[in-house]
């Protein structure tokens, strides 16, 4: 444990009350508990206090109420941040080859509590929406983790990444490029940060690469399929040193008119192909595919920690004040917006079917009204959802202006938050 930087700064970062058990002991017994599998501070009324003292060197170990209350004074103010930022610095350091190259993900602890009505996030494993709050991980691609940023009110992986992954990265990756160097090389990065289609946005993608920085992620929307002929066949390191084979093929597009991308594809066996898109125009086409399809190590991290660390169960029994100036998505923008998109594909379902409608065969005064009427229907029920369109968009305008500064109180808390329209 103080090889992985346990005790890492400790005296410098947290401070307690004078009394028998200090920082270290403190920080030491936590690692071991973790170690032992003991998922929660109530499991050590089960345990043997004078056995664990001896393996601190103390006659015995806090009891329960005492540990939660040396743990609620070390977490007070900002020295668990700066003691964190310095430890995941500090793992950088020890492996460079690892930090340039950054998985990013969401992982959300379900709240069961009635404390506080939290917003509710579609929670993938349980394929439900519950209420809870979301982590983003950054791992490296062994799985490891360098840090976690917490959200009680979700903005998305968009705006997690623009507001507080990358200003923290650019601080922390370590050997990062000089500007002279990215001025000479017009396709160098500072490093390479690897999520989900959930962070898909050619914005997003152009912007990351207005600041030298590289971006991977998976291709969003139906895609029509490459043909065959052009996938070839790689070997396929992937991390742990498993050896895949994979039929892959590359093109460069430009996404969305704003930015030319690497566009690499993989053929599989039933004859899907997964697309990626990547700006790193460093790496060959295995590399790329490799630390894309290497992302099951950071889900494989989660689940094990999961089953073994008691991850889900590490939250606060304690509310924290929200932020007046948080912006999340508002409920009723949300519901709009699925009311929206619903109308949007009943519209191009409708047209799709007057279109290719036809009248075959020999023609008869039965089939030719049949026809008639079936055409006239598809026709006012396209007029129709082109009104509810634009009664949509008008009821969008209005929504915008009425909820932009609605301020909603949670009862019973203290926390509060002001909702603003902002699109997912």
């Amino acid at each position: 444990m103080p090889a992985n930087g346990l005790l890492h700064r400790q005296a410098e970062c947290f401070e307690l009350p004078k009394g028998f058990y200090g920082v270290a002991p403190v920080l030491l017994l936590m690692g071991l508990l973790a170690l032992a599998r003991i998922k929660s501070l109530e499991r050590l009324c089960f345990e043997a206090p004078g056995e664990w003292g001896h393996l601190l060197g103390l006659d015995r170990i806090p009891e329960v109420h005492t540990l939660r209350t040396k743990l609620g004074q070390m977490a007070r103010g900002p020295q668990v941040e700066s003691w964190s930022a310095s430890l995941s610095q500090q793992w950088m350091e020890q492996a460079p080859e690892l930090a340039g190259r950054l998985y990013m993900d969401g992982h959300v602890r379900v709240y069961h509590g009635h404390q506080t009505p939290l917003p509710k996030r579609y929670v993938a494993r349980e394929k439900l929406c519950l209420r809870g709050t979301t982590d983003y991980w950054i791992n490296d691609r062994e799985g490891r983790p360098f840090f976690v940023v917490n959200t009680a009110a979700n903005p998305g992986l968009i705006a997690v990444l623009r507001q507080e992954i990358i200003p923290r990265l650019k601080k922390e990756v370590p050997h990062q490029p000089r500007e002279e160097e990215l001025s000479a090389d017009r396709y160098r990065f500072r490093f390479v940060i690897i999520f989900d289609r959930e962070g898909y946005s050619p914005e997003l993608l152009a912007e990351l690469w207005g600041q030298r920085i590289a971006a991977q992620t998976y291709r969003k929307g139906t895609l029509e399929d490459w043909p065959v002929r052009e996938f070839q066949e790689y070997e396929v390191v992937l991390p742990h040193g498993e050896k895949q084979r994979m039929k892959l093929a590359e093109r460069g597009v430009w996404l969305g008119n704003k930015l030319w991308v690497r566009k690499i594809r993989r053929l599989s066996s039933d004859g899907h192909q997964t697309a990626v898109i990547s700006t790193d125009f460093k790496s060959d086409l295995v590399q790329i595919a490799r630390q894309m399809f290497s992302r099951w190590a950071q889900e494989n991290w989660f689940k094990h920690m999961i089953e073994h660390f008691g991850l889900e169960s590490l939250v606060t029994c304690q509310l924290e004040p929200v932020s007046e100036t948080t912006r999340g998505v508002n409920p009723a923008a949300r519901t709009l917006g699925g009311q929206i998109k619903s109308q949007a594909t009943q519209l191009s379902r409708r047209r799709a079917e007057y279109g290719a409608g036809e009248l075959a065969g020999p023609l008869e005064v039965e089939r030719a009204e049949e026809y008639q009427s079936r055409q006239t229907k598809l026709r006012q029920t396209i007029e129709s959802h082109h009104l509810s369109n634009a009664c949509s968009d008008q009821l969008a305008a209005k929504t915008a202006e009425e909820l932009n500064a609605t301020e909603t109180i949670f009862p019973g808390t203290n926390l509060r938050m002001v909702f603003k329209l902002v699109s997912d």
